[in-house]
């Protein structure tokens, strides 16, 4: 799908308009008159067709299908701009779901393009913005789909304390290089930070439980030695494991 939205042609934008959703609306759409892409500035919606589900949120960015009918459900409450356009080619038939870093850039250039459909004289450089916008979503798209297989190896090995970059660079089939600049690119820190933050939520848990002790938490959450655990959560919570053990421990169900 990323590589139709690099070769759109897009040959009209009919409307520009912001959508205010409450939780709990529900709606059917009927007949979708052109294509749409929407961002979500705040809130929460679900859309469903043909048993599928796609979701917009601020992670979220959405492609709406011409001519096809759905339902879409408030989730929770928010703010939605919405671009309806047409293109030369067949672009969708189903409501796509794109996953995306922020949404704030594209509503600043949503914005953009609402000032200067004010006057017909603007609608080149509106078209250029508009596209800019669809460049954009196809390159972070694609950026977060190489390294997709990093992300699932740490969800399942994070606890292994060997884990390294060069280990999920080989998982993605790319350099160790180009692994680390993408990821924090994406991401927006390191991959051994990224994997430090999830040990730690991990910690967290297992200390609310309480059934472990701290060497067996640390060694279950893939640090090295108990001391390097402790020094490190402490410099993320403020706490040791123990004083965290005992504000957070959970006594009653």
């Amino acid at each position: 799908f990323m590589n139709i939205i690099n070769k759109i042609t897009v040959t009209d934008i009919k409307e520009l308009f912001t959508v205010s959703s409450p939780k709990g609306r529900s709606e059917e759409i009927k007949n979708r008159k052109s294509y749409g892409l929407s961002f979500c500035a705040e809130g929460k919606i679900t859309y469903e067709i043909g048993g599928k589900q796609a979701v917009s949120d601020e992670n979220h960015a959405v492609i709406l299908p011409k001519g096809r009918s759905y339902s879409l459900n408030g989730d929770k409450s928010g703010i939605f701009p919405v671009i309806n356009f047409d293109c030369k080619e067949f672009l969708c038939d189903e409501v796509i779901s794109l996953s995306i870093q922020s949404a704030d850039t594209y509503i600043k250039d949503f914005e953009k393009m609402k000032a200067l459909s004010l006057f017909e004289e603007n609608r080149a450089k509106m078209m250029s913005v508009f596209y800019n916008i669809l460049h954009r979503l196809s390159l972070e798209s694609s950026v977060r789909n190489v390294i997709t297989p990093a992300i699932k190896h740490i969800a399942k090995n994070y606890q292994n304390p060997k884990l390294s970059n060069a280990v999920l660079a080989e998982q993605c089939n790319i350099s160790e290089v180009y692994f680390r600049k993408i990821f924090t690119e994406t991401y927006k820190t390191t991959p051994k930070q990224f994997i430090v933050d999830i040990r730690i939520n991990k910690a967290k848990q297992l200390l609310s439980d309480g059934f472990l002790n701290i060497g067996a938490v640390a060694e279950k959450c893939g640090f090295s030695n108990q001391y390097h655990f402790c020094r490190l959560f402490k410099e993320k919570t403020g706490l040791t494991p123990t004083e965290y053990m005992k504000q957070n421990r959970i006594y009653k169900i």
